[in-house]
């Protein structure tokens, strides 16, 4: 059987422009979190794929609890909850989210001269924020006891690293 020119010529196109039905689409790179255990409020590793859009957050403290009250930010689960609200905030208007830090560093004051950091306080209101059914993302994190901040009173400091996938 021969082909009719025009139909050679189609055949060539064909063979040299396959469609896009015919080709595989490429899975997008996602961000890749291991979490320990289904009870660790944090991933143990976050692997981030080439071409993502990084965004650091510079450490953040507690607002005044009363802006009338400027030096009085309460305990550390109040601090960390104020911090955290505000990274929100900034990330939403950055077009992220929480679901988006892949890693924080948290820095902690004993409460009381010569005690323990509230890591307890802490971790009850960052797991509001991560882990959750409505934000399932938890980023890997450390978290330190410092002997002092920036004033008398802050207890908690925070910085995130964002990451969002191409």
């Amino acid at each position: 059987m021969t082909l009719k020119p025009i139909t050679a010529i189609a055949a060539a196109a064909i063979l040299a422009f396959p469609s896009q039905a015919a080709t595989p689409a490429k899975p997008k790179p996602a961000i890749t979190r291991v979490v320990g255990s289904p009870t660790a409020i944090i991933s143990s590793s976050v692997d981030i794929p080439a071409g993502s859009r990084i965004v650091m957050l510079s450490g953040s403290t507690a607002s005044p609890i009363d802006p009338a009250k400027p030096d009085e930010f309460g305990d550390t689960a109040t601090q960390t909850r104020s911090i955290l609200t505000k990274m929100k905030a900034t990330l939403e208007g950055m077009g992220l989210g929480m679901g988006d830090i892949v890693k924080m560093n948290v820095f902690l004051v004993a409460p009381t001269p010569g005690g323990r950091m509230d890591s307890a306080g802490m971790n009850d209101v960052f797991k509001t924020f991560f882990g959750t059914s409505e934000q399932p993302n938890r980023p890997a994190r450390s978290t330190v006891q410092v002997a002092a901040l920036g004033r008398p009173t802050i207890l908690v400091e925070i910085e995130a690293m964002v990451a969002k996938a191409p």
